[in-house]
C-alpha cells in the first residue's frame, strides 16, 4: 500500500549513511545546542537532504526533523532522525542511526532505520512486515528474566523528561532481573528489539523523530510500542514517552511507571 514511500525511504537512508560515514572520525568537529546535546555537519546536511528529497517527491507534504522542519497543511508528515546517537558518533563511537517514519493523521505507517556503519537497514509498512536487508524479522519472545533493555533520557540533561523518575530506572528494572544498558541511541536499540536481540526500551523523552519510526517497524515484527503508560498515542506531535517491546516484558515495564 506504501510501497512508493517505501522505496523512496530506503533509497534516502542509504544517501544519508554515506554522509554518516564520510563525517565520521575522531576529531569530529562539534558544536553544542541549547539542550547540551552535540550537533555536526553530518546532522545539518543529512537533515537538509532530507527536505530536498521530499519536497522533489512528495510536493506538499509536511517534514519535522530535529534540526530543521517545514510545515503545510498535508495531514501526510515526515518525521526524520538525521543522526540520532550524535553524542557517540561525535566522540568517534560508532553508534549511531539514521531513521525515517511517514506518518498519515498521527499513525505511522512506514519506518526505516539504518546503521550505515553495520550496513543494516531495518524497514517496515502498515501490514506488510518487518526487514533488515530483505529478510523478514521478528521479536523474541524473551521473558523480563535475563532480558536485554536500553534506557535513555533518563534523567535527561538539559531536557525536560516525561517523568521525574531518574537513574533508579536502572536498578527497578534490574530488580525484575533484566540487564539495561544506554546506548546514547535509542533508534539502534528499537530496531535490536525488531530483529530479536533486545527485549525492550524505555524513553522518558517527548522527541517524535526518535520514535516515529520505530513504532511501525516494531509493531510489523511482532511487538508493541506505547507510550510509558501503556496507552497508544500520536506521532505527529509530542509524546508522553516510550516503550518499545517484544510484547512479553511489555506490561511489567508499563507497571514501572504506573506506581
Amino acid at each position: 500500500m506504501y510501497e512508493k514511500e517505501l522505496t523512496f525511504a530506503k533509497a534516502l537512508a542509504k544517501e544519508a549513511g554515506e554522509i554518516m560515514r564520510q563525517y565520521f572520525s575522531f576529531d569530529l568537529t562539534r558544536e553544542w545546542k541549547s539542550d547540551q546535546t552535540p550537533l555536526t555537519k553530518a546532522d545539518t546536511e543529512i537533515n537538509s537532504l532530507v527536505i530536498k528529497r521530499i519536497q522533489e517527491s512528495f510536493t506538499g507534504d509536511s517534514i519535522h526533523g530535529e534540526e530543521e522542519s517545514v510545515k503545510t497543511d498535508s495531514n501526510r508528515l515526515w518525521v526524520c532522525d538525521p543522526v540520532d546517537g550524535t553524542m557517540a558518533f561525535s566522540h568517534g563511537l560508532q553508534i549511531a542511526t539514521f531513521s525515517l517514519a511517514l506518518v498519515i493523521d498521527g499513525v505511522p505507517v512506514v519506518g526505516v532505520i539504518y546503521d550505515p556503519f553495520m550496513n543494516r537497514l531495518f524497514y517496515g509498512s502498515r501490514d506488510a512486515g518487518a526487514f533488515c536487508n530483505g529478510v523478514k524479522i521478528h521479536v523474541s519472545n524473551q521473558p523480563m528474566q535475563n532480558a536485554l533493555i536500553d534506557v535513555e533520557g533518563f534523567p535527561a540533561k538539559g531536557q525536560r523528561g516525561v517523568t521525574d523518575y531518574d537513574i533508579d530506572i536502572c536498578r527497578s528494572i534490574e530488580a525484575l532481573g533484566s540487564n539495561t544498558t544506554h546506548l546514547w541511541s535509542a533508534i539502534i536499540a528499537y530496531a535490536l528489539i525488531a530483529s530479536g536481540q533486545y527485549c525492550a526500551a524505555v524513553f522518558n523523552l517527548t522527541n517524535i523523530h526518535d520514535v516515529a519510526a520505530a513504532k511501525v517497524i516494531i509493531e510489523e515484527a511482532g511487538g508493541m510500542a506505547t507510550d510509558l503508560f501503556g496507552n497508544d498515542q500520536r506521532y505527529d506531535q509530542p509524546t508522553k514517552g516510550f516503550i518499545a517491546s517484544n510484547g512479553v516484558v511489555h506490561q511489567e515495564l508499563v507497571n514501572l511507571f504506573k506506581k
